[in-house]
C-alpha cells in the first residue's frame, strides 16, 4: 500500500485516504488532470483574467464616456477616460496575450 505524510500531523497514511486516522484532519486531494498542469493552468487564469479587464475597460468607456443613451448620477474626470481606461483595456490585452503565451509554451 502507498504511504504518504499527513500535512497537519506528519504521521504516515494511506495514500487513498481522505481523513487522518491519527489527528481526524481532512486530507486535501490535489486533482490533476492532463490538460491542467502549473503553467498551462496559470496561463488560463492570465487570459481569463486579461479578457476580463479589456471587457471592464470597454464598458466602462461606454458608459463613462456618454456613448449610451444613459446617464450617469455623476461625473468622471476626463483623464479617466482618456488615459486611465485605455491603459485598463491595453493591460487587460497584454495580460490576455502573456497567458495565451504561458498556455502554449507548456
Amino acid at each position: 500500500m502507498e504511504k504518504r505524510s499527513c500535512p497537519f500531523c506528519g504521521k504516515p497514511i494511506g495514500a487513498a485516504l481522505t481523513r487522518c486516522p491519527f489527528c481526524r484532519e481532512a486530507i486535501p486531494q490535489l486533482h490533476q488532470t492532463p490538460g491542467s498542469r502549473g503553467v498551462s493552468a496559470y496561463g488560463q487564469a492570465l487570459f481569463r483574467r486579461g479578457l476580463l479587464w479589456a471587457l471592464l475597460a470597454m464598458v466602462l468607456f461606454y458608459f463613462a464616456g456618454g456613448h449610451s443613451g444613459l446617464s450617469l448620477p455623476f461625473e468622471v474626470p476626463s483623464f479617466v477616460i482618456q488615459y486611465l481606461l485605455p491603459m485598463l483595456f491595453l493591460a487587460g490585452v497584454a495580460m490576455a496575450l502573456y497567458g495565451l503565451f504561458q498556455k502554449l509554451r507548456s
